[in-house]
């Protein structure tokens, strides 16, 4: 049974009042400008001042919920007027522990915080008088180095809650961590779905075999080129992905290599390129896209934070085949420019016009990406 979270009982749940200001939106911004895409498609701004803007996820009656990383909050964005822009903006929760993940089910918003699960009860009926989170589940582990969640609903009703390790490169004694885990919506019944995941931030179920494929960080200081970080496709629950003894399916680790081949393991559907930091993945399953994107993967990049060269700052787009494994390309770049960058991808989303989203929680944005025609 779920309970209500005391607001006196920690400082993660305080500040739920609901606040509403209007974005300022910029048009003909020059930075979008240099964004480069398929002939067709354009970009533009859906929403400005999303404060760490990370994962998305629409409601049941239009609203887009984005979490965040850093600043704690939780936003609820409404395109009142249907122009593609979004014209009212609700902060629906306040001092939240990384509140990346937001995921909807059953009328009620579910947010991730590190080590709970917490849910807003109706949120689409009060979003300028949230209620209190009640609490779903707290049960997973509390440390902060990869403990930020991407969460979401699978096909099976089940609560989908990846776990990152809690280092760079280590083996840890509890196996919940490096994996990805689903749970039953009232937060029982946890079990481990995928062993050995360094970190995913961002996974979607294939629309029509409704087989998961999640993004994977790659581990660091092996080098600029090394290893690459992977998108990976769960066919049997139990599955192992090489973390810690193995990377992009043929690099033996330093320390931990010896331990066991990479032969045991299920190798990447497609490597992504080294530390491109791939986030958010999701399926096209609109229909305004040429047929080519139809059922093809979206991938946010956000991009490398210790390599000498940088690389990511993207989206990129992957076409599952019928091997499992998948081909891949760049479908919009431009927010890097040499060493600077002037945004970062975190989360894509399809909209319910066709058109796809991306969240950016460097440039506190999310811009609409939609395809008009050659």
């Amino acid at each position: 049974m779920h309970k209500a979270v005391p607001l006196t009982a920690t400082v993660l749940l305080l500040g739920l009042t609901g606040s509403v200001c209007v974005p300022t939106i910029r048009d003909g911004d020059p930075e979008l400008k240099n964004i480069n895409l398929p002939p067709g498609f354009t970009i533009s701004v859906f929403a400005d001042e999303v404060t760490n803007a990370r994962a998305m996820c629409w409601g049941a009656k239009g609203t887009l919920f984005v979490g965040s990383r850093d600043e704690g909050v939780v936003h609820a964005l409404k395109d009142t007027t249907g122009d593609g822009r979004s014209d009212v903006h609700y902060t629906i929760a306040r001092g939240l522990t990384m509140p990346v993940g937001v995921t909807f089910h059953d009328g009620d918003l579910y947010v991730s915080a590190v080590d709970r699960i917490v849910k807003l009860e109706r949120i689409e009926d009060r979003l300028t008088d949230p209620p209190a989170p009640v609490l779903v589940t707290d049960q997973f582990p509390d440390k902060e180095h990869h403990g930020w969640k991407f969460i979401a609903f699978g096909p099976d009703g089940k609560l989908y809650v990846p776990v990152g390790a809690p280092c760079n490169i280590c083996l840890s004694e509890d196996s919940v961590f490096a994996s990805i885990t689903r749970i039953d919506a009232d937060g029982g019944n946890r079990e481990i779905i995928a062993h050995g995941v360094r970190n995913s931030v961002g996974f979607d179920w294939h629309p029509v075999s409704g087989e998961l494929w999640f993004t994977e960080n790659g581990r660091d200081w092996l080098g600029d080129e090394s290893p690459d970080c992977e998108l990976n496709h769960l066919t049997s629950v139990g599955s192992h992905f090489g973390y810690p003894f193995c990377h992009a399916g043929s690099i033996a680790d330093p320390e931990f290599g010896a331990r066991r081949a990479c032969s045991e393991f299920v190798p990447p559907a497609a490597k992504l390129g080294p530390h491109v930091a791939p986030l958010g993945a999701r399926f096209y399953t609109g229909k305004a896209f040429p047929e080519r994107y139809h059922n093809a993967l979206f991938i946010a990049e956000h991009g490398s934070w210790n390599r000498s060269k940088p690389i990511g700052y993207r989206v990129a787009v992957a076409f599952p085949q019928a091997d499992g494994t998948a081909t891949t390309e760049v479908f919009a770049e431009g927010w890097l420019a040499g060493a600077k960058a002037t945004g970062r991808p975190v989360d894509v989303l399809p909209a319910p016009d066709g058109s796809l989203l991306v969240s950016d929680d460097a440039a506190d944005r999310i811009y609409r990406i939609a395809y008009t025609g050659e």
